[in-house]
C-alpha cells in the first residue's frame, strides 16, 4: 500500500528529484524526496496550512475532509521535527518513544505505519504497531529493540503499559487522529489514561474528519494553545462525490445490489453494513450470484482482514462487505464505488463511509439502498449534510411502502404514537377518564357500560395481555396506580377534576427512553472496542487468566 494520504499529483509527475510545493513549506531534502518519487508534487489545503505550524513546534487543532491529506499533514513535519537533533546532544536514546501516535482502529494504524515508511524512506526513524487482533509477543519484541516512532490503538497500548513493555516517559509529539471516531468509540477514558503518563511538556496535534463541540472540549484539554485549521465545512462530504438513494424494499436490497455491480460492470465496490453477521451473510449471497465478495469485521483475525483487502485492492474481488469499524481505515486509490447497504445510525458515519471514494481528486459515487423503516436514518444525514440527497428508483425494484420524506409522514402522522388519544400536549395526565356512572367507577365500552347501539358488549379475557387486568387498565404503568389514576394527582372535588392551580400538581415521571439510549450507546461503543481490538486487546492483560 502506497502512502495512505490525499496529495495532489499530476500524471507527467517526475519520480524523483523534489517536489516543489513541498519544499517551499520548508521541509527537508529528504522528505520531498520521498514525496516526488510518489508523484506527488503540490500538497493539498490541510497539508499547506498543516505542516508550517507543526515545524513551527506549535500545538495544533486540524480538520478536513476524509481523504484529504491529513495523514501526511503530520507525518511529514514529525518526521523532520524528530530528525531535528538538539545541538547540546541531549537528544533522547533511539529506543525511547519520541512520538505517540493514537488512533481508532487496526486499519488506519496499519495505514499510518506505511505512511511513516513511505515519507521516511531517507530519513532515519524507527517505527512500529500496536494493535488487538495478533499476537502480543511480536510487539514487545519490537518495542524492546526500540522505536521513536509508535503508532498504536488505545485499547492494546494500555495492555502493554499495564506490562510495562512500553515507555512513554520521553514522549515529544502526541498525535490523536481521528480523534472524532475515537470518542464515537468510548475510547476518551482510555485516552486521558495515556495521556496522564506522558509528560507535561511535549507538542500535541489533534486532527479529526469533523469538527464538533465534543472535539473542541477534547482540544481544551489536551492541547495548549494550539493553532486552528479547518479547510472544509463541518461533516460536508467531499464535493467531487456524486451521491444518491435507491429507495427499495428491504427485502429485495441484496437483489437490487446485485443488479447494480452486474449491469454496470462495477469493479472494486466497498459495501457497508450494520452487523457481522449480515456482513458475512451479504457476502455469501453474493458469491451465489457469481460476484466475488468478502467481508471483512473484528470477528476475522488481522491476517484474514489484510487478506481480503489486498485481494480487493488487486482487483481479485469485486465487492468488499465491511462494518463501520473499517471506515476510517481503509484507503484505496481511486475507490470508484460504496454502497451503504445499510444506513448507518450516527448520521457522521455517513460522511466517513462516502469518504472511501472521491480520494486525491478523483470521482466517485456513494449509493444507499434505503427502505420505507430508513426514513428517519435518511432525514438525519440529510439534516447533517444540510441537503437532499437526489432519489433514484430502478425499474423493477419499486418499492411496495411509500417512500415520503420524514417530515411530510409526520405533518400527515396526526398524535404521536404511543400517546394516549385527546392528549396532543405530552403531559403526564393521560386522557380524560370516561364519564362515571354510579359509585364513579371507570369502565371501557370494552366492559359493555359504554358500548355503541346494536353492538353486543365484550368481555375482556381474563389475562387478555401481559401487564394488563382484566378491565384493560395497566398494572403499576409508569406514572399511574393500579386503578388508572395518575400517580400524585389529587382526589376529585364534586366529581370534577381540579383545576390546574387546586391540588397538588402532577409530577411528570421520568421517561425511560434517555436511559434505554444510552445503554444503547454504550453497547454500541463497546461492540465497536471488541470488534477493533479483537482477541488481543481491550482487556488488561492483568486481568486475564493464564492458559
Amino acid at each position: 500500500m502506497h502512502a495512505s494520504s490525499a496529495i495532489s499529483s499530476t500524471s507527467d509527475a517526475p519520480k524523483t528529484g523534489l517536489a516543489a510545493g513541498f519544499a517551499a513549506l520548508g521541509l527537508l531534502p529528504e522528505l520531498c524526496r520521498a514525496v516526488a518519487e510518489q508523484g506527488y508534487t503540490e500538497p493539498t489545503p490541510i497539508q499547506a496550512r498543516a505542516i508550517p505550524v507543526v515545524l513551527e513546534g506549535r500545538d495544533l487543532l486540524a480538520a478536513a475532509q476524509t481523504g484529504t491529506g491529513k495523514t501526511a499533514g503530520f507525518t511529514l513535519p514529525l518526521l523532520q521535527r524528530l530528525r531535528a537533533i538538539p545541538a547540546d546532544g541531549n537528544r533522547p536514546a533511539r529506543t525511547a518513544v519520541r512520538a505517540l501516535i493514537l488512533v481508532p482502529t487496526r486499519e488506519l494504524a496499519a495505514q499510518v505505519q506505511d505512511s511513516v515508511k513511505t515519507y521516511g524512506k531517507y530519513v532515519r526513524a524507527t517505527s512500529t504497531t500496536v494493535y488487538g487482533g495478533v499476537g502480543f509477543q511480536p510487539q514487545v519484541t519490537a518495542l524492546r529493540r526500540g522505536v521513536e516512532i509508535l503508532v498504536a490503538t488505545p485499547g492494546r497500548l494500555l495492555d502493554h503499559i499495564q506490562q510495562r513493555t512500553v515507555d512513554l516517559s520521553k514522549v515529544e509529539i502526541l498525535v490523536l487522529d481521528e480523534a472524532d471516531r475515537m470518542l464515537d468509540m468510548g475510547f476518551i477514558h482510555d485516552i486521558r489514561r495515556v495521556v496522564a503518563l506522558l509528560p507535561k511538556k511535549r507538542q500535541s496535534l489533534l486532527f479529526s474528519a469533523t469538527f464538533s463541540e465534543e472535539i473542541r472540549t477534547l482540544s481544551a484539554q489536551f492541547l495548549n494553545d494550539p493553532a486552528t485549521v479547518e479547510v472544509a465545512r463541518r461533516n460536508a462530504p467531499i464535493e467531487l462525490v456524486t451521491q444518491v438513494v435507491h429507495p427499495v424494499d428491504k427485502d429485495r436490497k441484496r437483489e437490487l445490489l446485485t443488479h447494480l455491480v452486474s449491469s454496470g460492470d462495477w469493479r472494486q465496490v466497498l459495501v457497508f453494513c450494520k452487523t457481522k453477521h449480515g456482513a458475512n451473510r451479504l457476502a455469501e449471497l453474493l458469491e451465489r450470484d457469481g460476484i466475488e465478495a468478502d467481508a471483512i469485521h473484528g470477528n476475522k483475525s488481522q491476517p484474514q482482514r489484510m487478506r481480503a483487502l489486498k485481494r480487493f485492492k488487486d482487483n481479485e474481488l469485486r465487492v468488499l462487505v465491511a462494518t463501520d469499524i473499517a471506515a476510517r481505515g481503509i484507503d484505496i486509490d481511486a475507490l470508484p464505488h460504496v454502497v451503504n447497504f445499510d444506513l448507518p445510525n450516527v448520521s457522521e458515519d455517513y460522511v466517513h463511509r462516502i469518504g472511501r471514494t472521491g480520494r486525491a481528486g478523483s470521482e466517485g459515487d456513494a449509493v444507499s439502498l434505503v427502505c420505507a423503516e430508513d426514513r428517519p436514518l435518511l432525514s438525519a444525514i440529510e439534516r447533517l449534510i444540510g441537503k437532499r440527497v437526489e432519489q433514484k428508483v430502478i425499474p423493477g425494484f419499486e418499492p411496495k411502502h411509500s417512500f415520503k420524506p420524514a417530515e411530510e409522514q409526520r405533518a400527515g402522522r396526526g398524535n404521536r404514537q404511543g400517546k394516549p388519544p385527546g392528549n396532543s400536549r405530552g403531559d403526564s395526565r393521560g386522557a380524560r377518564p370516561p364519564a362515571r356512572g354510579n359509585g364513579g367507577d371507570h369502565r371501557s365500552s370494552q366492559n359493555g357500560q359504554h358500548a355503541r347501539p346494536g353492538t353486543a358488549p365484550r368481555k375482556s379475557p381474563r389475562g387478555a395481555a401481559a401487564g394488563f387486568e382484566s378491565n384493560e387498565r395497566p398494572r403499576g404503568a409508569a406514572g399511574f396506580e393500579s386503578n388508572g389514576k395518575p400517580r400524585g394527582a389529587a382526589a376529585p372535588q364534586n366529581g370534577r377534576r381540579p383545576q390546574p392551580n387546586q391540588g397538588q400538581r402532577v409530577q411528570p415521571q421520568p421517561s425511560s427512553w434517555e436511559a434505554e439510549r444510552k445503554a444503547q450507546v454504550e453497547h454500541f461503543r463497546r461492540m465497536a472496542r471488541e470488534e477493533n481490538e479483537g482477541t488481543g486487546g481491550g482487556a488488561l492483560l492483568s486481568q486475564r487468566k493464564p492458559s
